[in-house]
């Protein structure tokens, strides 16, 4: 039995996750969530028991000093809650962990009884893949779900994948099983720069969560620290002339691919931000209430990756997301 002693009764409550690790290219799913939490000041009302979860040799905790006291943090998920105020007040769940181990259903279902318990409306599950995209173009965000039903109403595609997949599919296909409205957020990451972190993309998933939920999200020096990573990755590709040309390559590809965007839907949702974003009414609020508790660059692929190594492998952009 779960018991939320001190969490108060939540206003239309989402949960969003992220855990680190195979769906997490370039950090920006577990960097969007941190983001959130650091944005809103979250604090953190549970966590889950990482002897249950993980193998801490692959994850391994880390020790430090505390005033020269030597203490520990474990490789654990952690849950908190923030109150975005407002003109039209709700709460978010935030979910940060890492990737489990180990007895997935299990660590499912202790996910869900939190949602329950604490009355969750939607999860929404943020991943990040790396694909044959160029950094030099918006990242492209694929917004997914199991439920059919969910797809129609809000635009999203009902997910066709088959084949390997993370703790991302597994919770989004728990949620489904339980009668709990699921939908998972996919940012491509250029496969010939996914060191993290990725400003760029983690920025992406949360403009597309922006526009999932109708929330506005302080973004911070997020935009600022997506140009500069943009352009040091542009220095980067420039100095060699075979990564130049591939980038290059990649572009042509993905304006061709982009044509039919360039007006209609996509211009109205650009617009529908920038009208958010200039209502001073939509400022975030209090923050939380609870008290008690760049990188190197890789050459171009000859051909694609064996997809059973650890990453799964990088896929065409028009490719459905793994789930």
């Amino acid at each position: 039995m779960i018991e939320l002693e001190g969490v108060p009764e939540l206003i239309d409550p989402v949960m969003v996750a992220a855990f680190e690790g195979w769906n997490d290219a370039g950090d920006a799913a577990s960097g969007a969530v941190a983001h959130l939490d650091r944005e809103w000041k979250g604090e953190v009302f549970a966590a889950l028991d990482a002897e249950d979860y993980y193998d801490f040799q692959v994850n391994r905790p880390t020790v430090w000093l505390d005033n020269g006291v030597r203490k520990i943090t474990w490789p654990t998920t952690r849950l908190s809650v923030v109150r975005i105020g407002g003109a039209k007040p709700r709460d978010l769940v935030l979910v940060r962990g890492i990737e489990p181990s180990m007895r997935w259903r299990s660590f499912c279902n202790e996910i869900l009884g939190f949602a329950h318990e604490l009355g969750v409306e939607m999860v929404v599950i943020l991943g990040a893949l790396l694909g044959d995209t160029p950094h030099t173009r918006p990242v492209p965000v694929s917004g997914v779900t199991s439920d059919p039903d969910l797809a129609r109403t809000m635009d999203l595609e009902e997910t066709k994948y088959e084949g390997p997949t993370g703790i991302v599919g597994i919770l989004q296909e728990a949620c489904t099983h339980a009668g709990v409205p699921a939908v998972s957020l996919w940012a491509a990451v250029p496969h010939y720069v996914s060191q993290p972190p990725n400003p760029k993309a983690t920025l992406a998933l949360l403009n597309r969560l922006e526009d999932l939920i109708d929330l506005r999200i302080p973004l911070g020096e997020l935009p600022e620290d997506a140009r500069a990573w943009q352009l040091g990755v542009d220095q980067l590709a420039a100095e060699d002339s075979e990564v130049a040309e591939y980038v290059q390559t990649l572009e042509e590809a993905r304006d061709t691919a982009d044509l039919p965007e360039a007006s209609g839907d996509a211009i109205a949702r650009e617009f529908e931000r920038y009208l958010r974003r200039r209502d001073p009414a939509a400022e975030a609020g209090d923050g939380s209430y609870l008290r008690d508790t760049a990188s190197g660059l890789t050459r171009p692929p000859k051909r694609k990756p064996d997809p059973s190594g650890e990453e799964p492998a990088a896929p065409d952009e028009d490719d459905t997301p793994e789930q």
